[in-house]
C-alpha cells in the first residue's frame, strides 16, 4: 500500500511540474524500446529508474522483484556511443522462502546511428546496438544468468508528424538469456528474438507521452521462453538536461513481470548547467 501511495504521488507530481518552464532532454526512459539517437559527444548521458514488478504466478515462489538499474552513456565520434549499466536487485519470495538482493549482470555494448534524423522529413532514421552482459550477479539466488550474452539490435524511427514518431526495434540474443533477475527470457541453449513497437507524441516542448508493446521469444525450451508486455508512459522535462520519467507495466506470459510501474531520472552533463539557446527538434531530442 506504500508503495502504491508513493508511486500516485510521484505521478501527480511529475503532471504537475510539466507546467513550468523546461527545455527538451534526451531520454529513452521509460520504454524498453530503444530510439536510434545517439550521445553527442563530449556529453555524459545519465539514466536511473526503479521499477516494482509483481511477478506471474508461474514464477512461484518468487512474489516481486525490485529493479535499480544506472545506465551511463557518452557520444563517441563518428555517431557512435558508448553505453554501460548495471543493476541492483531485490527478489521478494513467499514466505519460508528467502529472498534475494545484490547485483545483477553488468551490460556493455555500443550504438551506431549511421542514418541520422533530418528535420521536416519523413525518411525512416536507421541505428544498430550490440551489447555484451557479463554474469556479475549470482545465479545461484537468481540475479544473474550465470552466462555471457551477446545481443544485436536493429532500430528503426519513422517521423509520423512534427509531433509524433514511431521505433521499430528487431534483435537477436545469439547466445544466453535476456533476463535481468526472474523477469526476461531463460533458455537453455540456443537464440532469442525480441521485438519492441513505440510510439511517441510531444504534448509540448516539456511533456511526451507514448506506448509499448515488448515481445521475446527463444526458439528453444526454457524456463520463462516467452515474454510480451506493454507499457504507457511519460517524460517531463524539468529543465535543460533533465527530465522524469514513469510508466506503468502490463505483462503476460512467465517472462513478463503481471504489472509494473518504473520511475526514473534522466541527465546530461555538462547540459544541465547551461541556459538553453534554441528549441531542438522534438525527433532529435525527445525519449533517446
Amino acid at each position: 500500500m506504500i508503495a502504491i501511495r508513493s508511486f500516485v504521488s510521484a505521478f501527480s507530481l511529475l503532471f504537475a511540474l510539466a507546467f513550468f518552464d523546461a527545455a527538451p532532454t534526451r531520454a529513452q526512459l521509460p520504454f524498453y524500446t530503444d530510439d536510434p539517437s545517439v550521445t553527442p559527444v563530449r556529453t555524459l548521458h545519465v539514466e536511473f529508474f526503479n521499477e516494482i514488478d509483481a511477478l506471474q504466478s508461474a514464477q512461484f515462489p518468487n512474489l516481486r522483484q525490485n529493479t535499480a538499474n544506472i545506465k551511463i552513456n557518452t557520444g563517441l565520434p563518428h555517431n557512435l556511443e558508448l553505453d554501460f549499466d548495471a543493476p541492483y536487485l531485490s527478489i521478494t519470495r513467499a514466505p519460508r522462502t528467502p529472498s534475494s538482493t545484490g547485483a545483477g549482470d553488468t551490460n556493455l555494448g555500443i550504438k551506431w546511428n549511421f542514418r541520422r534524423a533530418v528535420e521536416n522529413s519523413h525518411r525512416p532514421v536507421l541505428s544498430a546496438s550490440f551489447y555484451v552482459e557479463f554474469p556479475t550477479g549470482d545465479p545461484h539466488n537468481q540475479l544473474g544468468s550465470g552466462l555471457i550474452d551477446y545481443w544485436l539490435n536493429f532500430i528503426v524511427q519513422e517521423p509520423i508528424t512534427p509531433k509524433t514518431r514511431l521505433n521499430l526495434n528487431l534483435g537477436i540474443l545469439f547466445a544466453g538469456n535476456t533476463s535481468t533477475g526472474v523477469v526476461g527470457v531463460n533458455t537453455t541453449r540456443g537464440q532469442v528474438y525480441t521485438s519492441g513497437l513505440s510510439v511517441l507524441h510531444d504534448i509540448n516542448s516539456r511533456l511526451t507521452i507514448g506506448g509499448e508493446v515488448y515481445a521475446g521469444v527463444a526458439d528453444t525450451d526454457g524456463l520463462g521462453r516467452t515474454q510480451l508486455q506493454a507499457m504507457t508512459g511519460a517524460s517531463v522535462n524539468l529543465r535543460n538536461g533533465l527530465a522524469v520519467t514513469f510508466g506503468l507495466i502490463v505483462g503476460k506470459y512467465e517472462a513478463s513481470p503481471r504489472i509494473g510501474g518504473q520511475i526514473g531520472l534522466s541527465m546530461d552533463f555538462p547540459d544541465m548547467f547551461h541556459r538553453p539557446t534554441a528549441t531542438a527538434s522534438p525527433i532529435q531530442t525527445s525519449l533517446r
